[in-house]
């Protein structure tokens, strides 16, 4: 059976046996690599760039933020085009795109023009991410999914991880365009092993395209670019520019509800989150991802601050979270393969929470294995609920559907992400301020000159409620199981 599955992998591309699934996983691989870097690796350049081009943080700031909000914008509507037309067409369009931009955000010669070339680099980031995942059902036998995506999970911690080193030695020894241009050799390497091994596309019927839901596509971009705006533009402050935003995001939502509810040929079904298994995997990706950016937030203040410790050690102790989160995806795979997607995404979530609880009631006389340790467990927990939570979504899926589901997976990540930054930084604000100065009104400003004594409570009141959101996906994902258990007697 795997031989079979193995010699498909090859079909239509001119390679076959397990070779050929082992180069076309490292072609994926690789744009998952890529997407990821493309997204952790620019935020070392902006204190560069506001030198290079004169100009502010505000403004340099949009490099960052036009990635981010094509990828969320799109990727959705990424997936479903590919379930159209070809996914393995349009990933070879979306991998060349990003390694175009790339090349065009090294020769930038105005901000102007490197934040465009970073948003057509975040167009082909949303197809790479959409339709990366959505291949595994295709490439590698169903016993064998799990460790696959384990190994997707594991380049996007990677990339996630090396981002910002790999970033501030190119900076040091190249100049910030070599952030950018390393991207290229990699993207032409990714581009050919995905030409030369991934499975080649089903022959399809009737008109390419036809079906393509261009009206909801628009609407479901605006909406989430508006909430995404909302949460970013504010850092943690929601102002009138906030409310409007987040206003015009739900009038956005309920207007793309009732046109996808009408359309012939629509994005999505919204009744497809009748599915209680889908819902709850969503819900899930997105609490987590949320409880995820507390330790982006929140650490380095808690770092810095109450433990003192200088620039370099901060940056040291940060990625621990990252590398485990890569050493774990590949281990967490082969545990979903032997004991199921279900049990593991209880594991997962409950060594989470419990890394969690721990970092909300650790004293700062631990000094920093006080905080590693919990993060470990933290991020571990993290890779292996990921792990088997995309395994579980992907793994029924039909094969029509798969790359818009794969969207929706990397847009309740890419929401809780967003949505962690915002709310998460908020709580520590207010828990840091009200703690340093008596008021939460304070808390605004507060944190700027808070204190150890203040910076370690608002570190513990941001990981208790963080404890909260992954206890609340770990109730959903018991229920979950109870009912997959309670299934076959109903039946």
């Amino acid at each position: 059976m795997a031989a079979g599955r193995e010699s498909q992998a090859g079909a239509g591309t001119g390679a076959a046996g397990p070779g050929s699934v082992r180069w076309a996983l490292a072609g994926l691989s690789l744009s998952m690599l890529l997407s990821s870097l493309g997204t952790s690796s620019a935020n070392v350049a902006l204190p560069g760039l506001t030198h290079a081009f004169g100009a502010s943080f505000q403004q340099v700031q949009w490099v960052v933020l036009a990635y981010l909000l094509a990828v969320t914008a799109l990727i959705v509507g990424a997936g479903r085009l590919g379930d159209l037309l070809g996914r393995r067409r349009l990933l070879l369009a979306g991998i060349a795109l990003f390694t175009a931009a790339s090349l065009l955000c090294g020769a930038a010669p105005a901000l102007g023009v490197l934040i465009a070339a970073r948003a057509a680099q975040g167009v082909g980031a949303a197809v790479m991410m959409a339709l990366t995942l959505a291949f595994v059902g295709e490439t590698v036998p169903k016993e064998r999914t799990g460790r696959a995506m384990g190994l997707l999970g594991t380049m996007s911690a990677t990339g996630t991880a090396l981002g910002p080193s790999l970033g501030g030695v190119l900076i040091a020894g190249f100049g910030w365009r070599a952030v950018f241009l390393v991207a290229v050799p990699l993207g032409l390497v990714s581009l050919l092993l995905v030409r030369r091994y991934v499975p080649a596309d089903r022959e399809r019927t009737g008109t390419p395209g036809a079906g393509f839901d261009r009206l909801g596509t628009v609407l479901l971009a605006a909406t989430l670019t508006a909430y995404a705006l909302a949460m970013t533009l504010g850092h943690g402050r929601v102002g009138a520019l906030g409310v409007a935003l987040l206003v015009a995001a739900g009038a956005g939502a309920v207007v793309f509800v009732r046109v996808e509810t009408r359309a012939a040929s629509p994005l999505f079904r919204p009744a497809m989150f009748r599915d209680p298994a889908l819902s709850a995997s969503l819900v899930m990706s997105a609490l987590v991802s949320t409880v995820m950016m507390a330790t982006l937030v929140v650490g380095p203040f808690y770092l810095s601050r109450a433990l003192g410790l200088q620039d370099a050690l901060v940056g040291l102790v940060l990625s621990a979270g990252p590398l485990v989160a890569a050493l774990s995806g590949v281990p967490a795979g082969r545990f979903v393969d032997r004991f199921g997607a279900g049990r593991t995404t209880v594991a997962g979530l409950a060594a989470s929470a419990a890394g969690c609880v721990l970092l909300s009631v650790t004293p700062v006389s631990f000094g920093v294995l006080g905080y590693v340790g919990p993060l470990v467990v933290v991020t571990g927990g993290y890779a292996v609920f990921q792990t088997a939570n995309n395994t579980a979504v992907l793994a029924d899926v039909t094969p029509e559907r798969r790359g818009v589901t794969s969207g929706m997976l990397h847009l309740s990540r890419n929401l809780g992400l967003i949505t962690g930054t915002a709310v998460m930084g908020a709580v520590f604000a207010a828990a840091a301020g009200a703690a340093g100065s008596g008021s939460v009104s304070a808390a605004g400003g507060a944190v700027a000159s808070a204190g150890a004594v203040a910076v370690a409570s608002g570190m513990r009141v941001t990981f208790a409620v963080a404890a909260g959101l992954v206890l609340l996906a770990l109730g959903v994902a018991v229920a979950g199981l109870v009912r997959d258990w309670r299934a076959p007697q109903g039946s």
